[in-house]
């Protein structure tokens, strides 16, 4: 068998091949992949890069408290956190919000559940139709990134529409 050179090897053929499949992640691993497909792998100088600037200690995430957003002025101030947070992290944690931790765990559960569900069924709903307000993809930078995430996505955008029951994955 002939090893694979980097003069043979097709980038964008492999993500295609991917995202063909609209299995995901998940369907990787339910497939039973005995190596990481080199998509998912990291060039060498980034991973440099990050030993390089690894020395950061005590690195706290983000941490935005939502309580009083009913006054303007708090209002501000907490729209210009979620800014600051998003534009440096691109990620952050919202406490005092009001959800009950049993709505919290119903959420959890019912990811769980899409994730484990049959792969057709995931697979009706896998897309990159930015449009599409009920989606599931692998990966949002497919095609850009340097290496791809090890994660699945269900996406729901629920901010400018009231959600459709029939639209919604049965098991969330």
């Amino acid at each position: 068998m002939a090893t694979e050179t980097s003069v043979d090897y097709d980038r964008t053929k492999e993500l295609k091949q991917f995202d063909d499949t609209k299995a995901g992640v998940k369907g990787l691993v339910d497939a039973g992949i005995l190596n990481i497909p080199k998509i998912f792998v990291r060039p060498a100088e980034d991973l440099a890069a990050d030993e390089l600037n690894s020395g950061h200690k005590n690195v706290e995430v983000p941490i935005i408290d939502v309580s009083n957003i009913g006054d303007s002025i708090r209002r501000q101030e907490i729209v210009n956190e979620v800014k600051i947070a998003s534009g440096e992290w691109g990620f952050f944690q919202v406490i005092n919000h009001g959800i009950p931790l049993s709505v919290l765990d119903e959420m959890i559960e019912g990811i769980r559940l899409f994730n484990e569900q049959d792969l057709e069924l995931k697979m009706e709903l896998y897309s990159r139709d930015g449009a599409k307000k009920v989606k599931f993809l692998s990966n949002f930078d497919i095609y850009t990134s340097k290496a791809l995430d090890w994660k699945d996505t269900l996406q729901l955008s629920l901010l400018d529409f009231d959600p459709d029951p029939s639209e919604m994955p049965p098991v969330c």
